[in-house]
């Protein structure tokens, strides 16, 4: 993967995020990412009127990501309903640092960064599996 067309990206994180369901908050957000094998995959968040069930845009897409046959992910960009950059808060850095690619980009509120910038000394599977060694 050399070129990360940005604004493909920030197109399929905006159409994610208009079908949010977020009747609780209105905060309407999409998330879009580059997958290993040249595809991509979005996700919005889907509110729950008990809030700590709420999935996040990132928890959807990653869905959507093993749904049409898994991979890792290349390059992230995620939305406000206004088609602002948000930054993913950390739980969702964990789970996308889980299906990266190591270095994986992220277009982030201060620029393009790698997910070991916003998630330094991440522990993920590398880790596990080192420690079953």
């Amino acid at each position: 993967m050399t070129d990360i067309d940005w604004d493909e990206l920030r197109h399929a994180a905006t159409a994610a995020m208009e079908r949010a369901y977020a009747p609780y908050s209105r905060f309407k957000v999409g998330a879009a990412a580059l997958v290993s094998d040249g595809r991509i995959v979005a996700g919005c968040n889907i509110e729950n009127a008990s809030y700590g069930v709420t999935l996040c845009a990132e928890c959807t897409m990653v869905g959507e990501l093993f749904m049409t046959g898994g991979g890792q992910l290349v390059a992230f960009v995620c939305v406000d309903g206004e088609g602002k950059t948000l930054m993913p808060c950390g739980r969702c850095r964990q789970l996308l640092f889980e299906h990266s690619i190591p270095g994986m980009l992220l277009e982030t509120v201060s620029g393009i960064r790698t997910i070991d910038e916003v998630l330094p000394d991440a522990f993920g599977p590398r880790d596990l599996e080192e420690a079953a060694r």
